[in-house]
């Protein structure tokens, strides 16, 4: 018999997945946008809807939020700013920060600084009379890092907490970790320090033009404790990278190997991704294509 003409690669039947299978068998619900203006522009509003809802109850919006993505800051203070939308009672927890040592902050004036990011494109571009007060701007802190579970506490809890997901599932700096942990041990990890990962440094260095050799090592990182806690989890992917992890999140088990994989346990946690990390990837002995 001659020899076999099909060359297809063999791949995990996750990998093959229609778009309708990710929608309607996930594990977790998936929302698809047509496009990246899309996403931004949902991800703007679920934050304006989350604090208009709470205002007009007086209540206070306590928010859970990442810088990355980043694009739906300009979105979310032209909508503050245009529609008169006060943040007057909003609280927010930013998820992380890059450090220079395990002690000590990256400068705000850093490329890849996530304060120095809001106090410049979010809170100094927002009208004086309308902008979170500086004191309800909370950033994880070394040394301080049991601030962050006992201020939640002392809030009454997270309305919303937004963020996207690591190449290796990572959320926030939760990265899988090196040595053996149990589900139960990850799920209470709470606010720390942390070495960051290689393929996350990989990853990110692409924002400083791909010079691995000039990201920080270390990180400070709200805990998969307090971001199970919120209410609401809503993670938006937009980067073609996530098609993968979103698979795994989507049909794999619950594991300390890929954090957001927790997201399956929440009562009320939804993925909003772009339709390029959704549609399918035909798969070749030369690798992936679409």
């Amino acid at each position: 018999m001659g020899e076999s003409t099909d060359r297809s690669v063999q791949v995990d039947p996750m990998y093959t997945r229609t778009r309708e299978e990710l929608t309607g068998q996930g594990k977790v619900p998936l929302d698809v946008t047509p496009s990246l203006e899309a996403l931004y522009q949902r991800m703007a509003g679920d934050v304006v809807e989350e604090i208009r809802r709470n205002n007009g109850r007086s209540r206070r919006t306590v928010l859970i939020l990442p810088v990355g993505p980043i694009e739906q800051y300009g979105l979310l203070v032209r909508r503050v700013n245009e529609e008169r939308l006060s943040l007057r009672d909003v609280t927010v927890l930013n998820m992380d920060e890059y450090l220079e040592s395990p002690a000590a902050y990256i400068a705000k004036n850093h490329a890849l600084s996530f304060r120095g990011f809001m106090e410049r494109e979010v809170y100094g571009k927002i009208d004086p009379s309308l902008t979170v007060p500086e004191g309800q701007r909370i950033f994880p802190e070394p040394g301080r890092e049991g601030r962050i579970l006992q201020l939640i506490e002392d809030l009454g809890g997270v309305d919303l907490c937004q963020g996207g997901f690591g190449i290796n599932g990572h959320i926030a700096f939760n990265e899988p970790p090196d040595a053996a942990v149990t589900v139960e041990e990850f799920r209470d990890f709470r606010t720390r320090v942390l070495p960051i990962s290689h393929e996350t440094r990989v990853v990110n260095s692409m924002k400083i033009g791909g010079c691995y050799d000039l990201m920080p090592g270390w990180c400070i990182s709200i805990g998969m404790k307090e971001i199970l806690s919120a209410r609401k989890l809503r993670f938006y992917l937009n980067r073609t990278w996530q098609w993968g992890i979103l698979r795994k999140v989507l049909f794999g088990p619950v594991t300390p190997g890929v954090p957001a994989s927790y997201l399956q346990e929440h009562a009320d946690a939804r993925i909003v991704a772009a339709a390029e990390v959704v549609d399918p990837i035909r798969w070749t002995i030369g690798g992936p294509s679409c």
